[in-house]
């Protein structure tokens, strides 16, 4: 998707926090590695110490972008009848801020999916007389019928996957259940989408599945979040689409070579949200495997890597993992550009001392995964019935957001539990929860902080 014949913005740098020092026989390493990117063709900036840039845009200029909005029209929509009408007004804010001379479509979503503007399975290109056209024809649409996303991405696919684009990006709004396809169509359309667009997911009001929601935005890199109320959206999506046109490079892989003998335990983003890479590897021979990170503008994300190394005796030291942030050739015909790496190493020594201490930032994000895990237990063993259960998952999650000054996600919870002690983690489950608060809680699980300075 990249352009290889623009100037080389934005500029990309790697960190890597670690302890490397091992006791005798000691074989797991753990590193955080910390990726920012900054000075991106739209804003200009400094490149940063040691940082490689990117293939992108020169001053004044932007990457070309092509955006496709998914509204759901399906019945439910017309209940209340201002669902649909603030999902229209939501859709119309988004296009406003739509950057000149993006491409864009906007589709229908009932149990089939239709493209609504500017149609004939063409994008349109965004100006003062298409974004009129645009909200023009969103008037006019009307609430009827089931609920298939998979055919809304699928749909979605086509018209981002005929635009010759560096960025590729969709927008889904639904308030329902995926009811009028099977899970594993939709899981299909997740796979067959996965790396040729990002899509961010929202859902609107409470009937929607957030275990849905959030594995699309999961499988295709992008962001997931509840809008409880439909007023809201309109700020929501505007904020979303601002965001997307921020992008400036896409398809930016983490490439992991490790030397013969070490094993990969497990890859995770794990800032500015946990997800976990691992299973999405693709081979990079040799010893190499990259992870997908998706489209970048001027922000950092960290991610967690940990690797078994062959044992070694006191005083031996060796290079456990390189890690490099890669762009690929979109034609395959030339070597990825290397943007920035970082080094994770693993020292033995017989100093007990340098050896037991965990890195902070390190014991930070293990604490901050374990946190997204927890709730989310909690919360399954709540709807189960399983109240003992949903009390110490939910107590441990409270005890792990107050430790990290995770406070966002200490305010969610405190509306599911009453904090009787949050240190120790000691909690009271509410005998009545609004479905809004439980549901905003489940899917912002993930929303972590990082380290406090």
């Amino acid at each position: 998707m990249a352009n290889f014949s623009k100037s080389n913005v934005p500029q990309f740098s790697v960190d890597v926090y670690q302890n490397e020092f091992l006791p005798e026989g000691g074989r797991e390493v753990n590193g955080i590695v910390t990726v920012t990117s900054t000075g991106g063709g739209t804003t200009g900036g400094i490149p940063l110490p040691g940082a490689a840039a990117a293939p992108g845009y020169g001053p004044g200029q932007a990457p070309s972008a092509a955006v496709v909005l998914m509204v759901d029209c399906s019945g439910s929509m017309d209940y209340p009848p201002t669902k649909m009408r603030n999902a229209r007004d939501a859709t119309a804010a988004a296009i406003d801020t739509l950057r000149e001379g993006t491409r864009f479509s906007v589709v229908a979503g009932t149990h089939v999916a239709k493209d609504v503007y500017p149609g004939n399975g063409q994008l349109a290109v965004a100006d003062a007389r298409t974004k009129a056209q645009a909200k023009e024809a969103l008037r006019k649409l009307s609430a009827g019928g089931g609920t298939a996303i998979g055919t809304w991405l699928r749909l979605t696919d086509r018209l981002l996957g005929a635009a010759d684009v560096d960025i590729r990006h969709g927008i889904l709004l639904t308030d329902g259940r995926n009811e009028h396809e099977a899970p594993e169509d939709l899981r299909a359309a997740l796979d067959s989408c996965a790396g040729r667009f990002t899509c961010d997911a929202r859902g609107v009001g409470t009937d929607w599945e957030v275990k849905e929601v959030t594995s699309i935005a999961s499988a295709l890199l992008g962001t997931a979040d509840i809008v409880a109320d439909p007023a809201g959206l309109a700020a929501d999506f505007t904020q979303m689409m601002e965001n997307a046109m921020g992008k400036e490079v896409a398809d930016v892989a983490l490439r992991l070579w490790t030397p013969v003998g070490v094993e990969i335990r497990f890859v995770k983003q794990v800032a500015p949200t946990v997800e976990d890479l691992t299973g999405r590897r693709t081979e990079a021979p040799p010893r190499a495997g990259d992870y997908p990170t998706g489209s970048w503008g001027d922000e950092s994300r960290d991610y967690h890597v940990c690797v078994l190394v062959p044992e070694a005796g006191i005083g031996q030291e060796m290079l456990a993992a390189r890690v490099s942030l890669v762009l690929p050739d979109p034609s395959g015909a030339e070597a990825p550009q290397v943007l920035s790496q970082g080094l994770v190493r693993a020292v033995w020594t017989d100093d007990m001392v340098a050896s037991t201490s965990i890195n902070p930032q390190v014991a930070h994000y293990t604490g901050q995964a374990e946190l997204a895990q927890v709730i989310q237990q909690g919360l399954d063993a709540r709807k189960s019935g399983d109240f003992d259960g949903a009390t110490a998952k939910l107590g441990r999650a409270v005890q792990l957001a107050s430790a990290s000054g995770n406070q966002d996600t200490a305010k969610l919870l405190s509306k599911v539990v009453d904090v009787v002690d949050a240190a120790t983690g000691t909690v009271r489950l509410k005998a009545k929860v609004a479905e809004a608060d439980e549901m905003t809680l489940e899917t912002r699980s993930t929303k972590t902080v990082r380290v406090k300075k």
